[in-house]
């Protein structure tokens, strides 16, 4: 059998990182995509294929793809689109500009690649398609509102692709983790200082006692926090199965939540969530 392709996005660290590790170790050529070309560089003398990607650069995306489809000789196996960031506060807060920029990155940046995959998957019959999405996908949480609205666009985006792809031989699957050990908190930060003028804010009170503590002073893991060798798990299955699910959950708190949003009224759903 010819080895497996994937090209997966977000590897400097976290879970794009663990993926490209492990798949490799199980018999993948994987391009471990980079937004920066340090990190690209880094991952190159680890010995990976590491293309640079940039979700908000569009000549980045095509010239990546340019960089493994000339590797491969034209085909690829999978796609794990996973880098995505956050920008912590109050949606009366969120400038308009900070919300496309994130769209930019956590969603059109996404379908262009997904997009330019496509034709290649459908001529070569096959392929898998992996997003990696949130619990923020399922529920949403107050302080959150920009991540919130980008993992439920991808959500709705995703299932609607899954179900145009059911005659190609083109599987598609979200993965939905919960709190995860990465730098997604460190990567708030920056975007919480670049949008959120919280002290002139409504909510300064709030931002002081309750945002800023959770972001600048925790460093121990949360409740139920997994290391990201959890989602490469699910990742494993979500490729290499013969009937891969249409989603995966990670962590506790994604089953939980899963669980609540099928069964409880709206507005205890809110008051459960919203604290």
């Amino acid at each position: 059998m010819s080895e497996r392709t994937i090209l997966i996005t977000g590897c400097s660290s976290g879970i794009g990182y663990a993926a490209a590790k492990t798949l490799r170790e199980r018999g993948w050529r994987v391009f471990a995509a980079c937004r920066k070309q340090e990190d690209c560089d880094r991952l190159r003398g680890e010995g990976f294929d590491a293309p640079r990607l940039d979700y908000q650069d569009e000549d980045s995306i095509k010239t990546a793809l340019d960089e493994v489809l000339g590797a491969t000789g034209g085909t690829l196996d999978a796609l794990f689109n996973n880098g995505a960031y956050a920008i912590p506060g109050a949606v009366e807060d969120l400038p308009t500009e900070a919300l496309r920029d994130i769209f930019e990155s956590n969603l059109f940046g996404w379908h262009s690649l997904t997009r330019a995959v496509l034709p290649v998957m459908r001529a070569q019959g096959h392929g898998r398609i992996v997003q990696c999405s949130s619990v923020l996908g399922l529920i949403t949480m107050p302080w959150r509102g920009a991540y919130n609205a980008s993992k439920f666009a991808l959500e709705g985006l995703t299932d609607t692709l899954r179900m145009e792809m059911r005659d190609t031989g083109i599987d598609v699957v979200l993965i939905e983790p919960g709190p995860i050990t990465s730098a997604f908190r460190a990567n708030s930060i920056i975007q919480f200082e670049r949008w959120i003028d919280w002290k002139n804010a409504p909510r300064a009170a709030q931002y002081e006692t309750q945002l800023r503590p959770r972001l600048y002073d925790s460093v121990k893991k949360t409740t139920f926090e997994l290391g990201p060798e959890a989602v490469v798990d699910k990742l494993i299955h979500a490729l290499e199965a013969p009937r891969p699910r249409p989603r995966y959950y990670v962590t506790v708190p994604t089953y939980f939540s899963g669980f609540m949003r099928r069964l409880l009224p709206t507005r205890l759903l809110d008051k459960v969530m919203g604290g």
